[in-house]
């Protein structure tokens, strides 16, 4: 047994899902085999796991048995370590008051001994396992590892990684440099290569916010049903997929390349988001799909599309009840497993568990939403700018959007602050009666199609259009949002130049 284990803290655990096993049932208490050290412990663990799993409401020890009569090696270990007498004997011993307390001092255990084992690091200054012979030292620090929530030893450990790389990799104790260093090598680098992001969806926004790029962090908010989420697909897909259907030319064309992106879902579970991706990139009306009635060749269309998504570096990843913690770790672990530059997050909203866990850190009751909120849009700018990644997130609007002739972060429900942090805002509002009539002439003098959505771009941080409206013609059904012209608050035209961006595959130099 390695170093880090706590094994009266594991046996009131074992003992006391032994006495009640629906604690397994419990959202609050996750469970890995790392947490048993011992293969004892782990035998005796995953029977009641599993027995569980299998439908048991009740564990017993002839069940046990019963069960691991099927695997002689584990049977074995189980018989060598007198299994029958210990779970009587610790099924006697536990406190189910105490279930808690174990449960996170077993966690804590793992963790430590996860980055000792698994990283190699030296934690002792944290917590010493040897230190013995000094009994207040010894005290202060079983105080402080009962008192600090697991999320913040976390923190603690990953700062101490971190501060090594800033002074030894990033050289953030240079200092500050003379202001004209690197000028010319900048103006010459935009020369070449503008400041542009990989195209989005449409190639009007990607004109207007320079596309996405890398180290910003966008905010496109909308009331319920008017289409953050579907656009939301529609630009994850247009990054991650390399070919889309054309209705304009009947045909599959080219998409640029294929960028590692993440869509992190807050509602939808995997199968919703799948239908209205297949949608978007087959141009098939998502209805026709879930209800199997296609028309003339649209069955080989959603076909083809669900083999260009299941080729594409293009991840879903449900968070329902997430925490500040379970956001950055989904980042972070689609940047290591899978190269992750692009991350959709639908959408900012507070959660029990945010407000649990921002309640704790802050060691402050009573939080207002707003507070959180802004909270949330933080972190996702620091994300943004540590790990050099693009964040696209959203927002609900508040009731005051209907009454509203200037649609700006006044209209974000919860926290107009969330704005604060963005790279760019912009909000989806269906075109009214009062917008068509102020439209008309500029629609029939330039032969527009009539809009039925409008996208405010309220905050456009180094760009040159602000406080404008782009008008839209949009199918949900497919995700398709499509701006067409652009005007003013006072629906004055903008002439907006269409940069085209190609994107290639870099060239093999062999």
């Amino acid at each position: 047994m390695g170093r880090y284990v706590d094994t009266a803290a594991i046996i009131q655990v074992i003992g006391n899902i032994y006495n009640n096993v629906s604690l397994l049932d419990y959202e609050e208490y996750h469970f890995n085999e790392d947490d048993f050290p011992e293969q004892f412990h782990k035998i005796l663990f995953g029977s009641i796991y599993n027995l569980h799993v299998l439908g048991a409401k009740e564990i017993t020890l002839n069940a046990i048995e019963d069960y691991l009569t099927q695997r002689p090696n584990s049977y074995a270990i189980y018989k060598t370590n007198k299994g029958h007498e210990y779970l009587e004997q610790i099924s006697k011993q536990v406190d189910a008051a105490t279930f808690k307390y174990y449960y996170n001092r077993m966690k804590k255990f793992t963790l430590l001994r996860m980055y000792h084992e698994k990283c190699g690091m030296d934690l002792s200054n944290i917590y010493d396992v040897d230190e013995i012979l000094n009994i207040k030292k010894k005290q202060a620090q079983e105080d402080w590892l009962d008192s600090t929530p697991l999320e913040e030893i976390a923190d603690i450990i990953d700062q101490k990684i971190l501060d090594i790389r800033l002074t030894y990799v990033d050289n953030l104790d240079e200092g500050a440099e003379e202001a004209g260093i690197g000028a010319l090598e900048l103006l010459e680098k935009l020369r070449d290569t503008p400041e542009m992001g990989y195209p989005l969806y449409s190639p009007l926004l990607t004109s207007i916010t320079r596309g996405a790029r890398l180290g910003k962090f966008y905010l496109r908010s909308a009331a319920t049903g008017v289409g953050k989420s579907r656009t939301m697909v529609a630009d994850a897909c247009a990054i991650a997929c390399n070919e889309i259907w054309s209705n304009e030319e009947n045909r599959w064309i080219k998409n640029g390349t294929k960028e590692p992106t993440i869509f992190i879902s807050t509602e939808q579970d995997k199968s919703e988001v799948q239908t209205m991706m297949i949608a978007f990139l087959s141009g098939v009306n998502e209805e026709h799909i879930l209800t199997g009635s296609y028309e003339k060749q649209e069955w080989d269309r959603v076909v083809y599309a669900a083999e260009i998504l299941k080729n594409s570096p293009l991840y879903i990843q449900q968070l329902p009840d997430f925490s500040m913690a379970d956001i950055e770790a989904t980042i972070k672990r689609g940047i290591r497993d899978h190269g992750v530059k692009y991350v959709f997050f639908d959408y900012i909203h507070s959660s029990m568990k945010i407000l649990q866990e921002v309640t704790s850190r802050a060691g402050v009751k009573g939080l207002r939403e707003d507070n959180v909120l802004f909270m949330i849009s933080t972190r996702l700018k620091d994300i943004c700018i540590q790990y050099q990644v693009f964040i696209m997130s959203a927002t609900q609007l508040n009731g005051d959007y209907r009454e509203a002739k200037i649609f700006d972060q006044n209209l974000l429900r919860g926290a107009k602050a969330i704005a604060d942090k963005i790279d760019a805002g912009l909000m989806i509002l269906s075109a009214d009666q009062d917008d068509l009539k102020a439209l008309d002439m500029l629609i029939k003098q330039n032969h527009f199609e009539k809009p039925t959505i409008k996208i405010s771009v309220y905050k456009n941080r180094r760009g040159r259009y602000k406080d404008v409206l782009l008008w839209c013609k949009a199918d949900l059904g497919t995700c398709r949002v499509e701006p067409v012209f652009v005007t003013d608050y006072q629906y004055k035209f903008i002439d907006v130049p269409i940069y085209k961006v190609t994107v290639k595959e870099p060239q093999s130099a062999f």
